[in-house]
């Protein structure tokens, strides 16, 4: 799934994406380094696995979008 960075703290390592309807989504630190990632700038399109449904889905990784 596609979203597109939203919010980033590099203290923390979690943050928020903004999936494409709107959706705010939060993600915690397991799943910014699950994608081997450094830094994260808000606008930056990233790719997004997830778990879960409704109030339940969370993000499991993030990662950069590539062709």
């Amino acid at each position: 799934m596609q979203a597109t960075a939203y919010t980033y703290d590099e203290n923390t390592r979690s943050g928020s994406v903004l999936l494409d309807d709107g959706t705010p989504v939060p993600f915690d630190a397991p799943a910014f380094d699950a994608g081997g990632l450094r830094l994260l700038r808000p606008g930056q399109r990233v790719r997004i696995e997830t778990a879960g449904e409704g109030e339940a889905l969370r993000i499991t990784l993030v990662t950069l979008q590539t062709l």
